[in-house]
């Protein structure tokens, strides 16, 4: 392997798309107690995480710190392979600049070594697809440095919009202004959000009612996307299935040929989107 590629149980990647990616922990805790994840997404319960979710559980993330980094990082370093980590979005979470802090002290500690540090600008699979694509140019031998370029690159295409049933999720923990939460809940509105250039969480449409926000995301879909052959479609989905598949089957009215995977949303950044959370992943010409 040309150099090792990590990311964090955020990127919400199934087994099968994990080859050559190394997951750290994300560690939460709910009301009050500990909890570790470790990206294991096919035995993490959607539907139990929710429920507590929605029956009034607390749920408080922590960011991965300094030392988490270092201590991953270090021994491929003194056996001579270099480092690439997709991080979330800087925009939403302190995990970039602790990487950040990480990979400087690294360098200078192992003269020679290369250690990057993807800010993606998103979370869930907006990271999780960078991560793959990080594996699939170390399998093909790119060079360190030039696969970084490449997905530095990427960064403004990796298009992410999504919608949520209740904005006080995003409310709580700082991600959407207490005003825009009361204002959507109030009138039962349903935001089409996105991960901006900066990585901020913004409204980029609204609509009245849940059928019309799956429709709203494969419209973005038709408006953005990339015209690529068997293009790469993530969709994730806080126990809503039935809207997953149903936005899967509009995104393949539009390209026939896509590859599209379907997961449950992680329970990291899920505490903060909440039950109902409905993510559509891909590459767009803009975002």
């Amino acid at each position: 392997m040309a150099f090792a590629v990590f990311t964090d149980g955020t990127a919400n990647l199934p087994g099968s798309l994990l080859e050559g990616i190394t997951l750290l922990p994300s560690e939460y805790t709910v009301d009050g107690e500990p909890r570790t994840y470790t990206g294991d997404i096919e035995h993490f319960d959607p539907k139990a995480y929710y429920d507590s979710l929605r029956s009034g559980v607390s749920v408080k993330t922590s960011l991965l710190n300094t030392g988490l980094f270092i201590e991953h990082f270090t021994p491929l370093l003194e056996e001579g392979t270099d480092v690439i980590y997709i991080a979330m979005s800087s925009g939403i979470s302190g995990t970039y600049n602790a990487a950040k802090t990480a990979a400087d002290q690294l360098m200078e500690e192992h003269p020679g070594r290369f250690v990057h540090i993807v800010d993606s600008h998103g979370c869930g699979f907006g990271s999780g697809m960078l991560a793959v694509r990080g594996a699939e140019l170390s399998k093909e031998g790119k060079d360190v440095r030039e696969a970084a370029q490449i997905l530095d690159d990427m960064v403004p295409h990796c298009c992410q919009y999504f919608t949520v049933d209740d904005l006080n999720f995003l409310k709580r923990t700082g991600r959407v202004s207490g005003a825009t939460a009361l204002i959507g809940t109030t009138l039962r509105i349903k935001p089409i959000l996105y991960g901006d250039h900066t990585g901020h969480i913004v409204s980029c449409a609204i609509s009245h009612g849940r059928k019309k926000s799956v429709r709203m995301l494969a419209q973005k879909y038709s408006e953005k996307h990339m015209d690529l052959k068997a293009p790469k479609i993530y969709i994730s989905h806080g126990d809503c299935i039935e809207d997953a598949e149903s936005l899967r089957d509009m995104v393949l009215e539009i390209t026939p040929d896509a590859e599209i995977t379907i997961c449950a949303h992680e329970p990291f950044s899920g505490a903060h989107v909440g039950p109902g959370m409905l993510g559509l992943f891909f590459l767009g010409n803009e975002r």
